[in-house]
């Protein structure tokens, strides 16, 4: 059996389901695959604004937003008895002022359902077993359920399968994350002990140690994503012999502030260990195809660029394979790939320097600088292509050099 489209997207991920909604919208005919049934478990519950964006523009904000999902107006960072909260509608420049933390299960299905209803040809439990590109047409050989095979010929691929990693692992395109080894154990529970409101519904990271943080995310419907996170021998000690359940249970009893919220709450499942979770390529496209998201690059869950990554890459790639479809010629490498990695890189720049504890100097800092914390802010919330930001602009030396002149002005005050 054969089927013949203009784009194959890998995936059914937010990535997949914003590339695919953008193609179908404009005219394309596209077919997603996806080797999982929904709903499945999946981490990344916490998104930041620039997310939204990318759903607005694939028409898919309307669907998910009568959810009733609970709204994220920022974050809060704790570190003992000190407090930083940003806050999404006190940034530098133009962008959304929120967004959602969402339980992926519930989120991810609901996006597919409503690429499925817009007239998407999706298809689940569908999974990629080989690929070949011929010149401008590319075959790609996908096994059901059943065991059955079929050849899909599409004249463009996007490869969106998240840690699937479809075409870097046929395609030999997998390379070492530029980031020390990092692992995250993670559950939910039903909080009983939640209190009324902001409290109850803020996003919190609680540090333990400089490299080690806890994660509290409330969803809308009762439930919490409770997750540490650590250097990957940090993690692994945490429990003599791998129980999951004891290592959370333990990075819990570490946190004096969430100790008596979540310390007796039964977990809703066997928590999952993420090992070793930063992952590259090689490159972000070739002739025929593109890789987005998780597919390509991911950092670290600490300021959720995750799904802006994914939705950022995804809607840009659909762009460019539309256009290149209509017989424009496309520069992949400038406008696809040196894009997304200015992006990744800014990112990459404060996770290093959130592990090395200079950001964590300028977000516990006192007096707060409002003009810096701003500028912080517009980063955290994804708007990470914005120049005129001095903390995008010169990311690689601000977040370091402020860091370093807190400090010696500390000391010069001892």
């Amino acid at each position: 059996m054969k089927e013949f489209v203009d784009v194959l997207v890998i995936g059914a991920g937010p990535s997949g389901c914003v590339s695919s909604a953008y193609l179908h919208n404009n005219g394309a005919k596209v077919k997603v695959v996806e080797k999982t049934k929904f709903p499945r478990l999946v981490v990344g519950e916490s998104l930041i604004p620039r997310v939204m964006d990318h759903f607005h523009e694939a028409g898919l904000f309307e669907a998910l937003d009568s959810q009733g999902f609970e709204k994220k107006l920022g974050a809060r960072f704790m570190r003992g008895d000190e407090v930083c909260i940003f806050d999404f509608s006190n940034k530098f420049g133009e962008g959304w002022d929120w967004t959602w933390q969402v339980p992926r299960a519930d989120f991810d299905k609901v996006l597919a359902d409503e690429v499925i209803r817009k007239g998407v040809d999706l298809e689940f439990e569908a999974e990629v077993i080989s690929v070949e590109f011929n010149g401008s047409d590319s075959i790609t050989t996908v096994k059901n359920k059943n065991g059955e095979t079929k050849e899909i010929h599409a004249k463009f691929i996007i490869d969106s399968s998240g840690y699937g990693r479809v075409l870097p692992r046929l395609l030999d395109l997998e390379k070492p994350s530029k980031l020390s080894p990092h692992s995250a154990i993670f559950s939910h529970v039903d909080d009983i002990n939640r209190e009324e409101g902001v409290e109850g519904t803020l996003i919190s990271f609680d540090i333990i140690e400089t490299e080690v943080w806890l994660w509290v995310i409330p969803f809308s419907n009762g439930k919490t994503s409770l997750g540490i996170v650590g250097p990957t021998d940090y993690i692994d000690k945490l429990s003599e012999n791998g129980d999951t359940t004891e290592a959370l249970r333990k990075a819990i009893s570490l946190s004096d502030y969430y100790v008596k919220r979540f310390g007796d709450v039964d977990f809703l499942f066997e928590p999952r260990h993420l090992k070793d979770y930063s992952c590259s390529v090689k490159k972000l496209f070739g002739d025929g195809f593109a890789l987005t998201g998780n597919a390509s690059e991911f950092l670290d869950p600490v300021f959720s660029s995750g799904m802006a990554f994914a939705t950022e890459s995804g809607m840009l790639s659909a762009k460019l394979a539309l256009r290149q479809l209509n017989g424009e010629t496309i520069d992949w490498q400038k406008e696809y790939s040196d894009y997304i990695l200015y992006g990744v890189n800014v990112f990459t720049t404060y996770v290093k320097e959130w592990y090395t504890g200079n950001l964590q100097e300028l977000f516990f800092h006192q007096p707060e600088n409002p003009d810096v914390k701003r500028k912080i802010c517009a980063v955290l919330a994804g708007y990470v292509w914005n120049k005129k930001n001095t903390f995008v602009r010169i990311h690689d030396t601000a977040v370091k050099n402020l860091a370093d002149f807190i400090r010696l002005e500390k000391m010069q005050q001892q």
